[in-house]
């Protein structure tokens, strides 16, 4: 099977992952993975690191977070974009066991050979977005339409659906 993409360094932000082949929209490229820890425990873990603007952290659902310092693969590796040209999906587990959620990365458009994925992180943090922390988490994809930050507003609850796959948000 030849390989797809690859990680190598990247002009938006350290390493990035790239197409080493043209892709198809809608290909299901990678899964992101790593470690499964309780929500309670990558608190523990990481406390204060929101300072730091890095996290190989994703939040797979109510009970548990990807840890990609731990058991992580290249997936960790894609960037931030404004404009993204991939997207995160949660795959629940069909039998309801949360720790066998899934995030899986797939491309929103064709991508071409040489081209870097991204997608958009869509981090919420808990406390108030100060301006130190949007420098902190400053995004550095060069989209035209670039907000800035890979910072998103606190979200207001939502009632939870029974669907399948939904877009996962990194934390």
């Amino acid at each position: 099977m030849t390989r797809r993409i690859a990680a190598r360094r990247s002009p938006i932000h350290g390493n990035g992952v790239f197409a080493l082949v043209d892709i198809p929209k809608g290909t299901e490229l990678i899964e992101y993975r790593g470690k499964r820890l309780t929500h309670a425990q990558a608190d523990r873990l990481y406390a204060n690191t929101s300072e730091t603007g890095h996290t190989f952290l994703f939040t797979l659902n109510d009970r548990y977070v990807i840890d990609a310092n731990f058991e992580g693969n290249i997936a960790r590796w894609i960037n931030h974009s404004c404009a993204p040209n991939c997207r995160a999906v949660l795959e629940e587990d069909a039998g309801g066991d949360a720790r066998k959620d899934r995030v899986l990365i797939e491309a929103t458009r064709a991508l071409r050979a040489g081209e870097e994925l991204t997608y958009d992180y869509g981090i919420v943090l808990e406390e108030r977005l100060t301006s130190k922390l949007k420098q902190i988490w400053a995004c550095r994809c060069g989209a035209p339409k670039c907000v800035g930050t890979m910072l998103k507003p606190k979200r207001k609850p939502v009632a939870k659906t029974a669907a399948k796959k939904k877009v996962a948000r990194k934390a």
